[in-house]
């Protein structure tokens, strides 16, 4: 199975179209994460470039907001594109179900060293394109921590949309978790890791030509 099945596309948008967003365990077949794991474990620390904030010309590295290191995934490796292909069958059921218009996907490996974290922000980039909407309409975080345990920090919080000092989810980030919601509505950080912490961000997005 390279798809999503059925069941779980109707659980995730019925989920995303009354809260605007979802926890899934176990969201890929073992055998697919534990080669994303076996990938991700074999990059090099030069693979890796520090993460930044904003985008384009905005574009820099601010390690007092965010101290992770990111590696692009591209789809010309078998494993990662096994992957892509896995994530595209959520964008097509997602399209197909809410009509959302999501048009491609772009996602990085991200570590977390000891000690690294993510202060509170918006996945989405208000004011570019068209009507001031982002491109990125909805975000994913794919988890590859083993036996992670709350003393290890490094949770997700996600706050509400109407008060960002509301935390409305406190998520561990355990093996085989996904978490997707919508990029524009939902403030969230990354809290303090106290082990290395693995991870894919990934978006979906509406393609800008269009907006």
């Amino acid at each position: 199975m390279n798809s999503f099945p059925e069941t779980q596309l109707n659980c995730i948008a019925d989920a995303l179209g009354e809260q605007g967003y979802w926890v899934i365990d176990d969201a890929l077949p073992t055998p697919l994460l534990d080669q994303l794991l076996v990938f991700f474990n074999q990059l090099q620390s030069n693979d890796f470039k520090a993460a930044g904030i904003g985008r384009q010309t905005d574009f820099h590295v601010q390690q007092t907001i965010r101290s992770d290191k990111i590696h692009w995934i591209q789809p010309n490796v078998d494993i990662t594109a096994d992957f892509l292909q896995w994530m595209d069958s959520l964008r097509v059921g997602l399209n197909r179900r809410l009509f959302l218009g999501l048009f491609d996907y772009e996602s990085h490996f991200a570590c977390y060293p000891t000690g690294a974290f993510y202060k509170k922000h918006l996945d989405a980039f208000r004011g570019n394109g068209k009507r001031g909407q982002s491109n990125r309409v909805l975000s994913t975080v794919l988890y590859l921590n083993d036996a992670w345990q709350p003393s290890d920090g490094g949770e997700l919080l996600l706050y509400s949309e109407d008060d960002d000092n509301k935390v409305i989810e406190t998520i561990l980030p355990e093996c085989g978790r996904l978490v997707i919601f919508l990029s524009e509505k939902f403030p969230h950080e990354v809290l303090l890791a106290k082990r290395e912490r693995k991870s894919i961000a990934g978006w979906f997005r509406v393609n800008e030509s269009a907006i």
